[in-house]
């Protein structure tokens, strides 16, 4: 099976090719967020050089929240359109769960965070249980300094996302020793993650529907948010 996985929740486009034996490539880019504008030539680019074609593959993954709202539009978008138009099998994967993945077997709680704006970030915590990474807090919407009350309770604390570099020095007066840092090659989702975990979950049938799936945003989109508050309507 061969896995075209791309990723837009964040600051970076990336793109990958994975296979059941390697990552037979990936374009990663964190220069500027025009999503919309490269990430088709950079699927055409990186299946060009690897030497595929869309018929050599067979699922089509993308990170599906939370994250950037005009991000993750972009990503799920093109990859709901490569599905239908090509017919091939659609797998999402958490943008949160692939931050986690790429951390290794490290040996305590593993917390991704991204910036959900004013104090707030996304999150979710993760463990390796025997190799396999297990979710042991579900994916939320929390002030920071909520957070790092639950992440007291913890020896060891592996933080990556882009919220780190805001929330750095917060995180060490309150964790101290405790709290560890990811790498920067892997601080944000790559798309080869996400590519790998999709491998694992078609195994599992784990699968999406393009009609059904919608991105996981948690919370209202600002231009929603500054709705409800000029007009005192709730949108559902």
């Amino acid at each position: 099976m061969k896995v075209l996985a791309m990723d837009t929740s964040s600051s970076v486009a990336t793109v990958s090719i994975v296979s059941d034996e390697k990552v037979e490539g990936e374009i990663y880019l964190n220069h500027k967020m025009q999503h919309s504008v490269i990430l088709f030539p950079m699927i055409e680019k990186l299946l060009d050089i690897t030497e595929n074609k869309l018929d050599d593959i067979d699922i089509i993954a993308v990170s599906g929240g939370p994250g950037s709202f005009t991000g993750l539009r972009i990503g799920v978008a093109a990859a709901k359109g490569i599905v239908q138009g090509a017919n091939k099998i659609f797998i999402t994967v958490s943008s949160l769960e692939a931050m986690a993945y790429q951390q290794g077997d490290f040996e305590g709680v593993i917390c991704p965070i991204m910036d959900a704006l004013r104090d707030n970030v996304y999150t979710a915590l993760y463990q390796f249980k025997e190799g396999e990474l297990t979710n042991i807090m579900s994916i939320d919407a929390l002030h920071i300094d909520e957070l790092l009350d639950k992440l007291e309770a913890y020896d060891r604390v592996l933080l990556c996302g882009d919220a780190v570099s805001i929330h750095i020095g917060r995180i060490k007066d309150r964790l101290k020793e405790r709290a560890y840092f990811s790498t920067q090659n892997n601080m944000l989702p790559r798309a080869s993650s996400i590519g790998e975990i999709a491998l694992k979950k078609y195994r599992k049938g784990e699968v999406s529907d393009i009609y059904t799936f919608s991105p996981l945003y948690i919370r209202k989109s600002q231009a929603e948010r500054e709705y409800e508050k000029r007009t005192g309507e709730k949108l559902e």
